[in-house]
């Protein structure tokens, strides 16, 4: 028999408990079975999948068509996984269009939806959150201002910066939001934060101090070897097994020998 299905409340009783929340991106259904079945409990449908599977720059070319073409297949693969999907840029720029957009998201099969912002998008997060969505925040780093900040840089190494920080996660924990990522923020800030909130944290290039961890799937295994942050420490080397894979089927096909 399978174990229930995890829901958004339970990253709340994983932080009470002391219980550590890993979570890893998908896109596909094969890929969200396997990391279902080893156990991963949160699964994110990541815009970062703009990069690593459409091969765009980075995610602001990410449109909603394709996070719902891609958080369908995850959703049936994810028998007990909760499943976050990402709303990408420009679809929740007023809270009805955020709604929207978050309406569609599970529609296709998300149990929670995730944004980027912290007290700019406050009217945002409560729509979603007062039509019963739940919704991950996101502060620290934000990929999908990537163009406008030059680059990707760790956040956090000024007091006032820390602060600002420190009071989007307290505004979005009381808003209702149900656990937010910090990207790249200064790892004893991400501490801190986390041990003033309610609601788990979950890092990703923040230290070990937050309640969780979320990588991109292909940078753990090493799925895509042309980058890799400087922060992961790979699992495998798939990208290369791949690789090899193929080369050895082409060679074999060249060199079988035709019957006539």
């Amino acid at each position: 028999m399978n174990p229930p299905k995890i829901n958004p409340a339970w990253l709340r009783e994983a932080k009470q408990c002391g219980e550590k929340i890993a979570a890893l991106t998908a896109y596909d259904y094969p890929t969200a079975r396997l990391l279902d079945e080893a156990g991963v409990p949160l699964l994110l449908v990541g815009d970062s999948l703009g990069m690593v599977v459409l091969g765009y720059e980075d995610t602001t070319a990410v449109t909603l068509a394709d996070m719902i073409h891609h958080t369908r297949p995850v959703a049936r693969g994810a028998v007990n996984a909760l499943v976050v999907a990402d709303l990408p840029y420009r679809t929740y720029e007023t809270p009805a269009q955020a709604l929207a957009s978050a309406h569609a998201l599970v529609e296709a099969g998300a149990q929670a939806v995730k944004l980027e912002g912290g007290l700019d998008q406050l009217p945002q997060i409560e729509a979603i959150l007062g039509a019963g969505i739940p919704l991950v925040g996101h502060l620290g780093m934000l990929p999908q201002s990537v163009r406008k900040e030059g680059g990707y840089h760790l956040k956090g190494k000024t007091g006032i910066e820390a602060d600002q920080i420190e009071e989007a996660a307290v505004a979005l924990a009381h808003a209702g939001v149900c656990a937010i990522v910090l990207e790249l923020v200064v790892p004893a800030v991400a501490e801190r934060i986390s041990r003033r909130l309610p609601v788990p944290t979950i890092g990703i290039g923040a230290g070990e101090g937050c309640d969780g961890q979320i990588l991109v799937l292909h940078d753990l295994v090493g799925l895509f070897p042309w980058f890799r942050p400087k922060f992961v420490r790979s699992e495998a080397e798939l990208g290369p097994d791949l690789r090899e894979a193929a080369r050895r089927f082409v060679a074999r096909t060249k060199n079988s020998v035709s019957r006539p």
